[in-house]
């Protein structure tokens, strides 16, 4: 199913972002833990790209097993890295003789090591052109990211809020966001897109921390902004890392539920293949937001 056919009957949606393991062995591990989250009924899951397109051949054939396997409604990424119009055509060429009929879109960050984006040789800057190559190419169903905080290249709000406006005006029908930790940063991004005419479903995307190193890592490759409370309390937990899961987990439990009460359409996870957190959150909101719940579906 195609994810806007879902929002048409969903008008909250609970979803899981993945990334495809590296070795046989944690890529049962990590169906293991899609199972388990299969259970909490999730609107769709996505599974990530790695950088330059190093995980091309496991995001196609991990987003493959979770539909045919699983039967979930599933995402494949990707990226604009790497990659000449050309090869990106063949790309998309195959991801639609799999059945993947949803994408999420993007730029692709620098390859590591390197510190600005240069795209290759005939292939695209910017993840609106991919929207737009993937929208002439067929009917799937289209993610880009937005940037509550704004885009870590661009510090001019303005000019991003610009940016996902031509990504939507490309042809995207949803937006999820990059991870943030103060739900205010979420709220006042959706007003300033609505103010900018973007009127699809911008999903709040929430990862749960797990350590103070952890969280920071993200944090500063993400541009996203660490709250003082958080820093403290997951310092205060140290070196024990049940402790720090705990503050991690009950921070986001709370971000969850301000989130929805607060009128967002639903939640996207970013689980870094682990179940135990994100089944934690949705327990908790299952008695907290119950309303949410029961509006799942119509």
């Amino acid at each position: 199913m195609k994810i806007r056919d879902r929002f048409a009957r969903e008008p909250r949606t609970f979803s899981f972002e993945f990334f495809p393991p590296r070795t046989p062995e944690a890529l049962e591990r990590l169906l293991g833990t899609a199972r388990r989250l299969r259970e909490l009924e999730p609107s769709f899951v996505s599974v990530t790209y790695g950088a330059g397109g190093s995980t091309r051949r496991s995001t196609i054939d991990l987003t493959a097993r979770l539909q045919e396997e699983l039967g979930l409604t599933a995402m494949a990424h990707l990226t604009c890295v790497g990659h000449g119009r050309d090869e990106l055509t063949t790309i998309l060429a195959e991801l639609d003789r799999r059945g993947i009929e949803n994408l999420m879109l993007l730029r692709g960050d620098p390859p590591q090591g390197e510190t600005t984006f240069v795209a290759a040789k005939d292939g695209f800057s910017h993840a609106e052109e991919l929207v737009r190559l993937a929208r002439s190419f067929g009917e799937a169903s289209i993610g880009v990211a937005g940037y509550p905080e704004g885009h870590p290249e661009c510090i001019d709000r303005t000019a991003d809020l610009g940016h996902l406006r031509r990504k939507v005006d490309a042809g995207a029908d949803f937006v999820v966001t990059q991870l943030f930790f103060d739900n205010r940063d979420y709220f006042a991004f959706v007003e300033r897109s609505r103010a900018a005419g973007i009127g699809v479903r911008i999903l709040p995307g929430i990862m749960p921390a797990l350590s103070a190193a952890q969280i920071r890592r993200m944090a500063n490759r993400c541009g996203a902004a660490i709250p003082r409370p958080l820093i403290d309390a997951l310092a205060a937990a140290g070196d024990d890392a049940e402790a720090g899961a705990r503050v991690g987990t009950e921070w986001a439990m709370r971000q969850c539920e301000d989130l929805l009460k607060g009128g967002a359409p639903g939640i996207h996870f970013y689980t870094l293949n682990q179940s135990t957190a994100t089944e934690g959150i949705f327990a908790h909101l299952r008695e907290t937001a119950a309303d949410w719940l029961s509006a799942r579906r119509v």
